[in-house]
């Protein structure tokens, strides 16, 4: 098993679709990021406090309103054979950091990552990290950049504060580099982190299904894996069924109530308990996809992809290439301060100053 990054100029084009390998962000993103940065109008970096411990913010994996579950639910269990086929595995994750303060606004850094396995070769390919200077006077011009790539955001709709921009800005990215992987890949298994739920302003419906819809058309299903859940039956986590069960499995939901509100789930939800071990997902499949070959792209995944505690390789590879390590951090901070002629500068931890030794958590 190899792992590798693409190369643009010696890598066989059977192993990457055209599309993926000449992969391009839309100029505006990255214009955006370079006039941003220009914009610095600051003497000082105040580095984040908690960048070192928590580096990464992780999108909401489980949005779905539904808490519950009906008593007259059933749960199915399905077993699974691993189907030896060989089909290409597609996985996309994208992080976000926040790098520290400037006395108009707040650095951050995106990166996206997207890998691919096929014929027993694993590649990536990295986006970024691209940082972003966000303040009260650009935020609106960031905003505009998600209404004219499809988000339906309405015309009177107000900027989200400066802290929220950065998971809002993540997420665009996120979308596009499943849109891309969408158009080009081809009878390919897309991995997705989180579910495939939609209806918030990050994942319009229209958006989400145009997503799924592309896949499908090119005889991709995509598999959309969440670490965590809010889904409970009879009082307990959904995942919590899976621990008796023999992998590898899925358990299914029959009589699983339909959502009223605008938030709803664009996939057959499972939990999928895939080999031995603690771990449980939750897995949403396109429900638009015939439940037979939902299922058999969970069997095909077994058999075309390492999995280790129930958790698909290229996805876990994806999620550590797009990750900020602490280094990394440090690097970022080190190379803007020097870029912008910014003095790093130590900020007070009024936790530490107010309660001594028991001042932990984050600042606020």
């Amino acid at each position: 098993m190899l792992i590798e990054q693409l190369n643009y100029t010696t890598s066989p084009r059977y192993n990457f679709p055209p599309s993926i390998e000449n992969l391009q962000l839309p100029q505006t993103f990255i214009e955006l990021s370079l006039s941003s940065m220009k914009n610095i109008e600051s003497k000082y970096l105040q580095p984040n406090q908690t960048s070192l411990t928590q580096p990464v913010i992780e999108h909401i994996e489980d949005a779905t309103p539904i808490m519950g579950i009906y008593d007259s639910s059933t749960i199915e269990t399905i077993s699974l054979e691993p189907l030896i086929d060989e089909r290409p595995v597609a996985a996309i994750d994208v992080s976000s950091i926040r790098i520290g303060e400037t006395e108009t606004g707040v650095l951050c850094a995106i990166r996206g990552a997207i890998v691919w396995k096929e014929k027993n070769r694993y590649k990536y390919h990295r986006l970024g990290p691209f940082p972003f200077h966000i303040t009260e006077q650009n935020k609106k011009e960031i905003y505009n950049l998600f209404r004219n790539h499809h988000f339906e955001i309405s015309e009177d709709a107000r900027a989200p504060s400066i802290i929220n921009m950065q998971t809002r800005i993540g997420n665009l990215l996120e979308r596009w580099l499943q849109l891309e992987i969408s158009c080009s890949a081809y009878s390919t298994i897309i991995l997705w982190d989180g579910s495939l739920t939609a209806g918030m302003v990050d994942s319009p419906v229209n958006e989400m299904s145009r997503l799924l819809e592309t896949a499908r058309n090119r005889l991709s299903i995509v598999l959309a894996f969440s670490k965590n859940t809010n889904l409970r039956f009879s009082g307990h986590k959904l995942t919590d069924f899976a621990e008796k069960a023999e992998p590898p499995c899925l358990l299914q939901i029959n009589g699983f109530p339909l959502p009223s509100g605008p938030v709803m789930p664009l996939g057959d939800i499972y939990v999928a308990k895939l080999t031995p071990g603690v771990c449980s997902f939750r897995l949403d499949i396109d429900k638009k996809v015939p439940r037979e070959r939902g299922i058999e792209a969970v069997q095909c995944l077994l058999g075309s992809d390492l999995l280790i505690q129930s958790y698909p390789e290229t996805l876990r590879l994806a999620h550590i290439f797009s990750t900020f390590t602490a280094t990394e951090v440090i690097g970022i901070q080190r190379f803007i301060a020097q870029q912008y002629g910014l003095r790093i500068v130590a900020r007070p931890n009024v936790r530490r100053l107010l309660f001594g030794p028991f001042g932990k958590g984050s600042e606020g």
